[in-house]
C-alpha cells in the first residue's frame, strides 16, 4: 500500500462548504418574491411642510429621511454631506437621493 499525505484542515474544510452553481441566484429568488410598495401621494399641504423642512437642512446637520426608491420606501439617518440645488438631491453619507423622492425629513437635534 502506498503512503498518502494527510489533508490539511483549510482542504478539508473546503470540501464541506455550500456550493452555489448559480451565482446570484437565491438573491434573484429573493428579488422577485419582494412585492414593491406603491408610492404614495402626498397632500399639498405636506408637500409644503416636507419643502419648509427640507430648505432648513443644511451641510453636516443630523438628519432622518425616508425616501422612495426601486419600489421600496428606505431610510438613512446620518449627516448631510451636500446639497445640489441644481440636481435635485440630498446626499446624506454615501446616499443621494433625489428630492423628488423624498417623503419625510426630520433634522436631528445634536
Amino acid at each position: 500500500m502506498g503512503y498518502r499525505e494527510k489533508m490539511s484542515r483549510e482542504l478539508r474544510a473546503k470540501q464541506f462548504m455550500p456550493f452555489a452553481a448559480l451565482k446570484g441566484h437565491s438573491e434573484a429568488l429573493r428579488e422577485m418574491e419582494r412585492i414593491p410598495a406603491p408610492r404614495k401621494e402626498f397632500s399639498e399641504e405636506y408637500q409644503e411642510e416636507l419643502d419648509r423642512g427640507l430648505r432648513q437642512i443644511r451641510r453636516n446637520d443630523a438628519v432622518r429621511i425616508v425616501y422612495y426608491a426601486d419600489g421600496e420606501y428606505r431610510e438613512v439617518i446620518g449627516n448631510v454631506s451636500g446639497i445640489d440645488q441644481a440636481e435635485g438631491t440630498v446626499t446624506v453619507g454615501d446616499n443621494t437621493i433625489p428630492v423628488r423622492d423624498i417623503c419625510e425629513v426630520v433634522k436631528i437635534p445634536v
